[in-house]
């Protein structure tokens, strides 16, 4: 048997649809395009959407919006998909990456207290939210902490349909994005949406993903630098007809997902994901995994002070940092093995994420190193996203379930150094 990664949830009823648009003939900004930002408002309960062509574009635009400047920072976390940081580089800005919690994977709060504390100055502008794998960040705690001078934004491409304390992710900024990649809860093939109260905000996303064009619509003059960044009709299409979905979708994604919960309750070598009890309601993007710490060190030695996660905020001292990194690699080294022994029985997998300040221009630009960011380091050393997808079978889960267990006790006939 071979289980993906991730799967569309695509019915007649988005069939239909795109058939709908292609016998119209009208494939760019048409009424689909119109009908999904729609929904998407009724949905979020906010007065703009504005559809584009990825969630990378929609927190682009978003940061050009907020007139972010060239040597500004933004507060990010390094433990995300790299769009989150690289929005800040395209307009010649600074991510400013503080580390995360141990348990939910989003940037700590108590780290983010002490950076506000010692080291920010007023050039730090920006804050750049991110809902990791669909897991609310401690917005009350985050508002509260956050000078009024810093504008934010709701990197929630991960997390539609998510709600903190009875508010929709994605609303506690001021603007947010949902994505739209075929992974994600819904899909419109590529795409991503911004969502708004501020009509300044909306207006300037307009205008900008359109070339620049404004109010008047008058195709080849532009008021301001643009881009291309627009949603076509079909994606559109394809979008609202999944939006008329999205409770039935979602209720099957939670259905998977607890699925995996009941069968990997009595497995101690891993780790299940944690649910604050904050979230009232749970917006299942994908089914990440962690290998356990006390497991991994019958395998190699590692430091009690590691696998009770008591890291500090930076390794100190060249040395310390050298052994740190060896850790850190010995310990990837163990997931990638196991990784590949689920690859070669069938069960695709991923390690995710790999840290944003590791990534290679990332060391070249800003001399990052491991040490740097502990917690991402050893986090993203054991965490693995396994298949997960609407239409999942509970067939294909229990394959998945039994290949995990059985290669995680082949394992110990691996020899690591």
């Amino acid at each position: 048997m071979f289980v993906p990664l991730s799967g569309a949830d695509i019915t007649d009823l988005e069939k239909r649809t795109i058939m709908d648009v292609l016998n119209s003939e009208r494939l760019a900004l048409g009424p689909y395009l119109e009908k999904f930002q729609e929904i998407i408002k009724e949905y979020t309960g906010t007065k703009y959407a504005l559809a584009v062509n990825s969630g990378t574009s929609a927190l682009h635009l978003i940061l050009r919006a907020l007139d972010f400047q060239q040597n500004q920072k933004m507060i990010v976390t390094p433990f995300t998909f790299i769009s989150s940081a690289n929005v800040a580089l395209f307009e010649k800005g600074v991510p400013v990456f503080v580390d995360i919690d141990p348990h939910t994977y989003n940037l700590s709060v108590k780290n983010l207290k002490e950076f506000i504390d010692k080291d920010y100055k007023d050039d730090v502008t920006t804050f750049m939210g991110v809902d990791i794998f669909g897991v609310p960040l401690k917005w009350d705690e985050i508002l509260e902490i956050l000078p009024d001078e810093i504008k934010i934004i709701e990197d929630s491409c991960e997390a539609l349909g998510g709600e903190y304390k009875g508010r929709k992710l994605g609303t506690f900024g001021k603007a947010g994005t949902y994505a739209f990649y075929p992974n994600k809860q819904i899909t419109t093939g590529e795409g991503g949406v911004i969502v708004t109260d501020d009509e300044e905000i909306f207006e300037l996303c307009k205008s900008m993903c359109n070339q620049g064009r404004g109010k008047s619509g008058e195709w080849l003059i532009s008021e301001r630098l643009g881009y291309n960044y627009r949603m076509d009709e079909l994606s559109a299409a394809l979008g609202f007809a999944q939006m008329k979905r999205i409770e039935e979708i979602s209720s099957k994604r939670k259905e998977k997902a607890m699925n995996y919960f009941g069968l990997f309750k009595n497995e101690e070598r891993v780790v299940l994901p944690f649910i604050p009890q904050e979230v009232t309601s749970q917006s299942w993007f994908v089914f990440v995994l962690r290998l356990n710490l006390d497991w991994v060190s019958e395998l190699i030695n590692i430091p009690t002070w590691v696998r009770n996660f008591d890291l500090p905020i930076k390794i100190e001292g060249q040395q310390n940092r050298k052994e740190w990194k060896e850790l850190i690699n010995k310990i990837r080294n163990i997931l990638q093995t196991f990784l590949k022994k689920l690859s070669e029985k069938g069960v695709e997998s991923k390690n995710y994420f790999y840290p944003v300040h590791l990534q290679p221009f990332y060391r070249k630009m800003f001399g990052y190193e491991e040490g740097d960011y502990p917690v991402t380091e050893l986090i993203s050393s054991l965490t693995f996203a396994i298949p997960f997808f609407s239409n999942i079978s509970l067939e294909q889960q229990n394959y998945v379930y039994q290949i995990i267990t059985k290669s995680l006790t082949e394992m110990k006939d691996e020899t690591f150094v």
